[in-house]
């Protein structure tokens, strides 16, 4: 079962990559990133609302506070995220983004020294960090002839900009730090269950403090939405073009069904050092997509770069356990 969840989170995942990028490469709209954020909102909070009264998961206003710093974390490096897909190709935006798991890695040896790393996880944070630096040096040098023929199979023009490279790095920084104050305020909320005598064990506790948060983190999201849709619809009277919609709301669900899978395949605990690395690789998937259906082409030096970016998230995602 680990292996179909594992499969099914990359599938999805790369999938909310490709159609969000579908939805907000649109320049004449500068509120797409923003619809985007009201998309994912509407999803994460009807699954919230199933979680909650199906499911049964109990949560909290003080549930929602405590994670409340991670959550909006994760909201504005995704928001960001989506503003940069309308300046620069999802095959480049994509590895970039993904490489959070490296700066992970860098804070935990910043913060907890050398001995919570092997040499191997040391050699990939390196590669990730090469590959990344790369790519920004093969974009800002990238001959304008050159840019321009390989980008005519596309239909679509990006001009060298910094602000293009700048938006998925500060993407890759909030998304990192988020994941490492992720686990320290999980920690939070299993040791508050289990001094409160909720369950009776640690694992127990574990699993309430994952799906509780889960929830806190799609309900903030749906406010995130409420309030963007309050700015762009009611103040900014920017329509909402079912047609333009489309893409947005199934990367929204791609998004909400990739990280549901995710949890599930990570709970298999015998299997997470094979689950882990078959995740982490989405972004070749989404690299793949991009190539067929957004018909983007790079040059040899964008894939080699990008090829030691996967190869260093892989590696990671391998000691992911």
């Amino acid at each position: 079962m680990w292996l179909w969840l594992s499969l099914t989170a990359l599938l999805c995942w790369s999938g909310s990559d490709l159609f969000s990028k579908i939805g907000c490469r649109n320049g004449s709209d500068r509120y797409s990133h923003l619809k985007m954020v009201i998309a994912v909102g509407v999803v994460m909070g009807i699954h919230a609302a199933f979680e909650i009264f199906v499911g049964g998961t109990a949560i909290s206003w003080s549930v929602i506070w405590t994670y409340l710093p991670v959550s909006l974390l994760y909201i504005g490096s995704m928001a960001l995220g989506y503003l940069g897909l309308r300046y620069i190709e999802l095959s480049v935006s994509s590895p970039i983004c993904n490489s959070s798991g490296a700066l992970v890695a860098v804070l935990c040896l910043i913060t907890g020294g050398m001995g919570e790393l092997v040499p191997a996880q040391l050699v990939a944070t390196a590669l990730v960090c090469v590959g990344v630096v790369g790519l920004g040096i093969v974009e800002a040098h990238e001959d304008e002839d050159l840019r321009r023929k390989r980008q005519e199979a596309a239909n679509r023009r990006y001009a060298k900009s910094a602000l293009a490279l700048l938006l998925p790095i500060i993407y890759c920084i909030l998304d990192a730090a988020g994941t490492f104050a992720d686990s320290r305020v999980l920690d939070k909320l299993s040791a508050r269950a289990l001094a409160e005598g909720m369950f009776a064990t640690a694992d127990e506790c574990s699993d309430y403090a994952a799906s509780a948060a889960n929830c806190a983190y799609e309900l903030t999201f749906l406010l995130a939405g409420i309030v963007c849709f309050v700015y762009v619809v009611l103040i900014k009277k920017s329509r909402l073009v079912p047609k333009r919609e489309g893409p947005k709301y199934a990367g929204a669900v791609c998004e909400t069904a990739g990280q549901f899978a995710y949890i599930y395949a990570l709970a298999d605990t015998e299997h997470v050092a094979l689950a882990a690395p078959i995740i982490s690789a989405y972004c070749v998937a989404s690299v793949l997509w991009s190539r067929i259906f957004l018909k983007e082409k790079l040059s040899w030096k964008h894939y080699a770069m990008i090829a030691l970016v996967v190869a260093g998230i892989v590696i990671l995602g391998i000691y992911d356990v």
